[in-house]
């Protein structure tokens, strides 16, 4: 499984949630976190991040990507779209879009829109949210005391 993500952690405490998150799902598969760099002009951040993105993405992948306009699912059934995934022996990539969003290319390979929210959450802070529900998933997947 690999998360790919526009940007660099800067704050320690975001950090440190990713740390032990990442600690957390390492004892039910491989875990990468890929970070490509942001871009700071707008007019051509998208495109550029897009095919960084891209870069990373293998044919073989199964690609969701986090977006606001994407699907609502409960836990339970995030949990069971990750255990058909990997009962699929497919490699699921998870990514992560900067500031200004993801490039229409990347929205394009993806094979699943995800949204968390409505809202609109700092990509920094929506990294140790989609880690806590993938580390809520396998528990779910195993039966295993956390989910409520």
């Amino acid at each position: 499984m690999k998360i790919i993500c526009v940007g660099k952690i800067k704050e320690k405490y975001f950090a440190s949630a990713i740390e032990e998150y990442s600690k957390r799902i390492s004892r039910y598969t491989n875990l990468e976190i890929i970070e490509v760099p942001d871009e700071a002009l707008e007019g051509t951040a998208l495109k550029k991040e897009g095919e960084r993105i891209l870069s990373k993405i293998k044919d073989s992948d199964y690609v969701i990507t986090l977006e606001i306009e994407g699907n609502f699912l409960s836990s339970l059934e995030f949990a069971r779209k990750i255990d058909n995934n990997f009962n699929c022996n497919k490699n699921l990539t998870f990514v992560i879009g900067g500031s200004y969003g993801l490039d229409e290319a990347v929205k394009r390979r993806s094979d699943y829109r995800l949204s968390f929210s409505k809202f609109t959450f700092p990509h920094q802070l929506f990294r140790v949210l989609l880690l806590e529900q993938i580390y809520r998933a396998f528990k779910i997947n195993r039966n295993e005391n956390y989910h409520k």
